[in-house]
């Protein structure tokens, strides 16, 4: 696999889709597919697939096409999802336990380790089989369980302190689902999630539809 530095943001956001398609045409017992084939359920060109993909490599057979379980292992490893990262939840409201209960994260080959609050009612309580953490003790415990991805799910107010935890306790990355933006150093790699950004572009295009 070829070595590259300057491929672009909509290529590596287009991997995911990529690996969860593959995924689904394994399931289905697919042994191959093709660009074009692959292009249709995506809604991207199978010229633009080719492109991405030689990104990264050489992948598939002129005339054939690509081996979709061979296809699914390299785009995961260019993803690192063979890393197996172990994550953690700050936060155990709604979304929070829904986060911690979504069942991707074991087949995506990330592990729920550790959940955090400082609600007395909910530390100590389970969810999804790990115990929620007293919030205080978070240093402690991302360093104990080898945490490299913390997921922030506490309102607005509190995302920030949360954050500042996350990155003082050494985690490699933050999944924020608050709706602020976050102030992290530069190292630090963070995807936010702003659901009500989603809600509202989703409200525009119905409007003037």
């Amino acid at each position: 696999m070829k070595e590259q530095t300057s491929i672009s943001k909509a290529t590596i956001d287009r991997l995911p889709l990529y690996f969860r398609t593959l995924r689904l045409v394994q399931d289905e017992g697919r042994d191959i597919i093709s660009s074009e084939d692959l292009g249709r359920r995506l809604g991207i060109t199978p010229e633009q697939i080719r492109k991405d993909l030689a990104s990264f490599g050489q992948f598939g057979k002129k005339g054939v096409g690509y081996y979709v379980n061979e296809l699914k292992r390299n785009v995961g490893e260019i993803l690192g999802l063979n890393n197996h990262w172990n994550i953690a939840v700050v936060g155990i409201g709604h979304l929070g336990a829904a986060l911690a209960n979504y069942q991707n994260f074991v087949t995506l080959g990330f592990n729920l380790v550790a959940l955090f609050d400082q609600d007395p009612n909910v530390i100590g309580t389970i969810v999804n089989h790990v115990k929620v953490e007293d919030i205080r003790n978070l240093k402690r415990v991302v360093k104990e369980r080898n945490i490299q991805i913390g997921i922030i799910a506490v309102p607005a107010a509190f995302a920030q302190g949360v954050a500042d935890q996350l990155v003082a306790a050494g985690v490699k990355g933050i999944w924020n689902f608050a709706p602020i933006k976050m102030k992290v150093p530069e190292t630090m790699h963070i995807v936010n999630e702003d659901l009500s950004i989603g809600l509202s572009s989703l409200s525009y295009h119905i409007t003037r539809k």
